[in-house]
């Protein structure tokens, strides 16, 4: 049997394969007005197609807690009832289709008020309804980003209940698991970092420290989400930084911590904290760092980077260095990816009964 196929059960949820869509912001939703933030007919195109060409578990790009977390105008936020009307249509489609539906609830921090990045990625003037972004140091991302305010202790808790909030809007627009975003250098990335943290308080300074709001955060989600759903947290394993940037080492003591605390599983990426970087970005080129939270840690893994081959694919899981994968752009270019893998396979994925001529 094809393990990529195999289900995979994490508390009292199965989900149907180890085919999974990684988070990709789609930057289409309304900017302001009250429909800002809420998913629209785009989005639910662009999910349920992934749904019906077979992938078991769609992860929905970056979902704001607030609206000054979003990364640029046009993101998906999950801060009012509105916006969970909305994705209760997603939802409903995708479980329909068999597939689990999750979110990844995120602040971008430091890196927030940027266009679209087909039109640059620039961080927004005032004229372009560029908000002030917050930190925990003053600390700008590039020479050309806004510096951003240092948050107090009082305005950190505040967002710590922004994630809470967020966490019971997502169980009620219909999610099955949610996943906190600590990577890619936003806000929760920003405080792991000693490249990005230079505070001296109790969030600053220490391994201890410096995890403390991530800590916090998953607190806070993990007792709003219900114990039979699952929780993951997604993670830049590496700064990609020579010195005074998260390491893999930091990133496997944070596995096992988070583990300790309820997370079910860890999303393995890297980078987004420093500009400029030089990154190594051959095909799997991320899975080493999942592959080494398995083996050093109990916390279940998946592998997302350049994952484009039904082979590459079904290896990574056999040879025991991930749990599932995690496809991004192959997704993007082929949205029946998982169904053509089974073909390649020979075997069983779901596939729509108008879709039967397909098989």
């Amino acid at each position: 049997m094809s393990t990529l196929f195999e289900p995979y059960t994490l508390r009292d949820l199965t989900i149907p394969n180890r085919v999974w869509m990684a988070p990709m912001c789609q930057y289409s939703a309304a900017p302001d007005g009250p429909e800002a933030g809420a998913p629209n007919d785009w989005h639910f195109a662009h999910y349920a197609a992934r749904a019906t060409g077979g992938t078991g578990l769609i992860v929905v790009e970056a979902t704001a807690v607030s609206p000054e977390g979003r990364i640029s105008p046009y993101d998906l936020g999950i801060w009012n009832d509105t916006q969970v009307e909305a994705f209760r249509r997603i939802t409903r489609f995708l479980v329909a289709q068999g597939t689990v539906p999750a979110v990844q609830l995120a602040h971008a921090g430091r890196k927030a008020a940027t266009g679209r990045p087909w039109k640059g990625g620039a961080p927004l003037g005032p004229e372009e309804g560029a908000w002030q972004p917050v930190a925990p140091s003053a600390v700008p991302f590039a020479e050309d980003h806004q510096v951003p305010d240092e948050l107090s202790t009082e305005e950190i808790q505040e967002i710590v209940g922004q994630f809470r909030a967020a966490a019971r809007r997502a169980l009620a627009a219909g999610f099955e698991i949610a996943e906190i975003h600590g990577a890619h250098g936003y806000l929760i990335n920003e405080f792991l970092s000693p490249h990005s943290n230079h505070r001296t308080d109790a969030y600053g300074g220490s391994y201890e420290n410096r995890t403390r709001f991530a800590f916090e955060v998953v607190d806070a989600v993990r007792e709003e989400w219900p114990d039979d759903k699952p929780l993951f947290f997604r993670v830049s394993a590496t700064d990609w930084l020579d010195a005074d940037g998260w390491t893999p080492d930091d990133t496997v003591r944070l596995a096992a911590d988070l583990h300790a605390r309820g997370v079910d599983l860890l999303d393995v990426s890297t980078g987004g904290n420093a500009p400029g970087v030089r990154i190594p970005a051959d095909p799997g080129y991320q899975v080493p760092f999942a592959a080494r939270v398995r083996q050093e840690t109990p916390m279940p893994v998946a592998a997302v980077g350049l994952i484009t081959d039904t082979g590459q694919a079904e290896k990574i899981l056999a040879n025991g260095e991930a749990d599932a994968v995690l496809l991004g752009r192959e997704l993007l270019r082929n949205p029946s990816w998982a169904r053509q893998a089974a073909r390649e396979l020979d075997a069983e994925v779901s596939v729509p009964d108008q879709y039967h001529r397909s098989v």
